[in-house]
């Protein structure tokens, strides 16, 4: 990531997959450099939007959906060939993305910022919750996040965990969500002011 930084200006795109990625991608690049002025950049979803404008950048390439998918339909990313592209992710995930921008003809290199981890949490306070009655609704914003749950919980929470209404911003979450059988899966709008609409009209509904 560093090497990278210093030659920024190789790249006409920057794109960054998730508010982690350009957190931990930008703090580590303007303490050595100033961005280039010709950069482009995108981004998936209005939260890394907002982090891009938090460090100066205004002008973002970002499609309404949130999903790499979306963004590749963006006519600016469609005559790509001979353009330098940098993506900025935590480590794995998705290849979606790269893969599309170099079948296009992108010259594409990837900057793993962050790490991907599954959570060293404990679950009994959760646990705890559900046997008490106090937990009333799960919200998810990931598939990985979501089998990071089924094993954090384990076979002790299982039946919790598969009759709690569960609440996903994305038709791929929902499609993880019924794939392990969970019960009640509700697929809300995007973001998190989908996620709270969806959660108040489900109550509401089921008062």
């Amino acid at each position: 990531l560093l090497a990278l930084s210093d030659r920024l200006d190789a790249f006409e795109w920057a794109i960054f997959v998730s508010p982690n990625a350009v957190n931990k991608a930008l703090t580590l690049i303007t303490t050595r450099r100033a961005l280039p002025p010709r950069l482009g950049f995108a981004a998936v979803g209005r939260a890394s939007v907002r982090e891009l404008n938090n460090f100066g950048v205004s002008e973002v390439v970002a499609p309404a959906r949130f999903d790499s998918e979306a963004l590749l339909e963006m006519p600016q990313l469609e005559n790509i060939a001979g353009k330098h592209v940098v993506i900025f992710r935590g480590t794995g995930g998705r290849e979606v993305l790269g893969d599309a921008l170099t079948a296009r003809g992108a010259i594409v290199e990837y900057a793993e910022c962050y790490r991907r981890a599954r959570p060293r949490a404990d679950p009994a306070p959760l646990l705890e919750a559900w046997a008490r009655d106090e937990l009333h609704a799960i919200t998810v914003t990931s598939s990985e996040g979501l089998h990071n749950l089924c094993a954090l919980v384990g076979a002790t929470g299982w039946p919790w965990l598969k009759k709690t209404p569960l609440f996903v911003p994305h038709p791929r979450i929902a499609a993880t969500a019924r794939e392990l059988d969970l019960s009640t899966v509700v697929e809300t709008a995007q973001g998190d002011d989908g996620l709270i609409e969806g959660l108040q009209q489900w109550f509401s509904a089921h008062a």
